[in-house]
């Protein structure tokens, strides 16, 4: 049987997958667990997206029937409501969001009253109390939780962000892509308190255009919105706002194994930076890891997931780490991936170096990488594949050390992702040719 959560929560396309009858359920296990048996106190927010109200009114009257209150922050970025659960001594935090998954889909995640993901346990938990207890006794009378409004939930995140970096962003311009989502409401706000010159694009929404050709996932817009505007920087975030993608002032990308190399390198350089380490994934570019070799940084991997990197950052004492895709952690300043801090932090370090982005990303080189995404009939396949592990060992034994591969299924879609890096971008290219053939054809 399919778990129920993916590696960032319970994900499907809205009213289909997720109904309102399983986040109904989801919320009264919120207050259940999370309010240790109701009379707790859950924060919940989301995105832009239509199902949004739908979802929320759902998941709110299950908090509420789990004998818990319902904090509702409205829409905010999934990060605002990992900080406002701790800044208000709430029991636990849900997000209504698919991240930069298209419109049709919706997902419900949860934060711990210390502000971070929970953990496998846990959520096995949950998932027996939806799947299995139907019968049990609902508070009744005085016991019934209920729903209050968060009136400054984006202002405290707002002044949270902007507190994270010292000194100010003047001199600055910045294009901004705020992907129809949650970011239009605060990003620009955040940057333009800052002294930043703001110019931004796809800051409304109608509910269905969220990610839709724009933001993290698409950044041609934001390129040429940089290289009309003559902007020093160009930033996109996703439809949570949880992560960030860069395109510098000549139009080039600069992703999250950039991000994080320009920020540990400058970290590293003010003693900032513990244990000089920082955690990555068995995504993260080979040039990322050489990089960090050359500046002095460790690089400690784990497997996809800003979960996984968080478990070991706390594990290690480490205060930086992330994802390729633009999902980075600055623990000192949140509890999980924050688009607006890293991008704060981002143009911190361009401010305070005096360097253009195009320098700062210098820093690394990052090796061509190829990755494409198969969508299968059962990736759970993936696994016992003979073939395609085969494959895959073959794949590695002609790169050698001058590259590597990753095939791996993904947590929140029916995707088998493939992937290669190589010296030479032909080779990575190829190789990549080689395995998806082998995939389609053995898993669907």
């Amino acid at each position: 049987m399919t778990r129920l959560f993916g590696t960032d929560g319970v994900r499907g396309i809205a009213n289909a997958d997720l109904t309102p009858e399983l986040a109904f359920r989801l919320g009264e296990a919120a207050g259940h667990f999370l309010g240790d048996g109701g009379r707790g106190r859950i924060v919940v927010g989301r995105d832009t997206r239509r199902s949004g109200d739908m979802l929320e009114g759902a998941l709110v009257a299950g908090i509420c029937s789990g004998g818990a209150d319902a904090l509702t922050a409205g829409i905010v970025p999934t990060p605002a409501i990992a900080l406002l659960t701790r800044e208000l001594g709430a029991d636990g935090g849900v997000v209504i969001s698919a991240s930069h998954n298209p419109a049709e889909y919706n997902g419900i995640k949860f934060f711990s009253r210390e502000g971070f993901k929970l953990p496998d346990d846990l959520e096995d938990e949950i998932e027996g109390f939806v799947g299995t207890a139907r019968d049990w006794k609902r508070p009744t009378g005085l016991d019934v939780g209920r729903r209050h409004e968060i009136g400054d939930a984006r202002e405290r995140y707002i002044d949270h962000a902007v507190a994270t970096i010292s000194g100010d962003l003047s001199g600055l311009k910045v294009a901004l892509d705020c992907g129809h989502g949650a970011s239009a409401l605060v990003t620009p706000e955040a940057l333009r308190r800052l002294g930043a010159d703001v110019v931004s694009v796809n800051c409304e929404w109608d509910g269905m255009d969220i990610n839709l050709d724009c933001g993290s996932t698409h950044l041609d817009v934001v390129r040429s919105l940089v290289m009309e505007t003559g902007a020093d920087i160009g930033l996109a975030h996703d439809g949570d706002a949880d992560r960030v993608l860069a395109i510098d002032e000549l139009g080039e990308e600069v992703d999250g194994d950039a991000i994080i190399a320009i920020c540990a390198t400058r970290l590293k350089h003010e003693g900032r930076l513990p244990g000089n380490t920082v955690v990555g994934t068995v995504m993260s570019n080979l040039g990322f890891e050489v990089a960090m070799r050359e500046q002095g940084i460790t690089v400690v991997k784990t497997n996809v997931g800003d979960r996984y990197v968080l478990d070991e950052m706390r594990a290690m004492g480490v205060t930086l780490g992330g994802e390729q895709s633009g999902h980075v952690i600055f623990l000192e300043h949140n509890t999980t991936g924050d688009g607006l801090v890293t991008a704060l932090q981002l143009a911190s370090v361009m401010r305070r170096t005096g360097s253009p982005l195009s320098v700062l990303r210098g820093v690394m080189r990052r090796y061509p990488q190829v990755l494409v995404n198969v969508r299968v009939a059962d990736k759970a396949k993936l696994a016992t594949s003979a073939a395609v592990l085969d494959a895959v060992a073959e794949a590695e034994t002609q790169l050698g050390m001058s590259g590597r591969v990753l095939v791996r299924a993904s947590g929140t879609e029916p995707l088998v992702r493939v992937m290669a890096e190589a010296s030479e971008l032909d080779a990575a290219q190829e190789t990549v040719d080689r395995l998806v053939d082998v995939v389609r054809a053995e898993l669907g």
